[in-house]
Parts: C-alpha cells; structure tokens; sequence
C-alpha cells in the first residue's frame, strides 16, 4: 500500500464536501507530476486530505476506491482522476507549521514540492501525521 497528500482549497472542495458526497472525483489537476501520481495511485491506498491556501492543513484521511482514468471533465486525454472516499476526519488538523518543525516531516514532499497538489507520502510520515492528529 503507498500512501498519498492530496490539497484542495477548501472553498472550491473541501473534506466537508467529500463527506457529503461520500465518494468524490479528484478532478483538475493540469501538472504532469502529480498526474503521474494519480496515475500511480492503487484502489485501498489511504490519503492524507490537506486544507491549502485556508488553513494549510492535513484535515483527514481518505481512501482511493477507484484507480485512475480520463478526467471527464476535459476533451484532451491527457488528464486523468482517481476517485476517493472519506475515512476519518482527524480530532486535530495537522498544519503546516507543524509539519514545517518536525524534524522528519520537514523535508516531506508537501515542503520541498509545495505547488504539487498530488504527492507521496512515505509511511513513517504518514504514521507521524496520523499520530499528531489524535494527540491529546
């Protein structure tokens, strides 16, 4: 299993929003990077859903329940999606700042690659960010 960190503005789609449509289309993306990400993704590989510009933080956990496939909502073939549903929004956001002074996480894709919306997550970053969210 791999796991991912997908970033949306919150108020074009937020977790809010994946929850209420309790399976969403990750749409949109137009970098070659992390549409090769997408691409990468396999069904049952857990996502970290992250707030950016508003917020700037890891609000929860998804799961992708379908591989990719062509975005539908272009012409071109270029693009594809991968759809996700909501596992578990965390009792605490993770932000950036706290990302930022952690000494492992510090050099996270999410820090050095910040313009991707789409990127890899190794699993001991993930396990930290998991374990930030549901500390007391």
């Amino acid at each position: 299993m791999n796991h991912w960190l997908v970033k949306s503005e919150p108020n074009k789609y937020s977790w809010d929003h994946l929850v209420k449509e309790k399976e969403g289309m990750w749409d949109g993306v137009r970098n070659f990077a992390a549409r090769n990400n997408l691409m990468a993704m396999k069904k049952g590989d857990l996502v970290l859903f992250y707030h950016s510009n508003e917020g700037k933080e890891v609000v929860g956990l998804a799961k992708v329940s379908k591989e990719h496939y062509p975005d539908p909502t272009i012409d071109t073939g270029d693009w594809v999606v991968v759809n996700v549903v909501p596992v578990e929004k965390f009792p605490k956001t993770v932000t950036l700042a706290d990302i930022k002074k952690h000494e492992i996480l510090k050099n996270m894709e999410l820090v050095r690659l910040s313009r991707l919306s789409v990127v890899p997550v190794k699993r001991e970053e993930f396990d930290i960010i998991v374990a930030l969210a549901h500390e007391s």
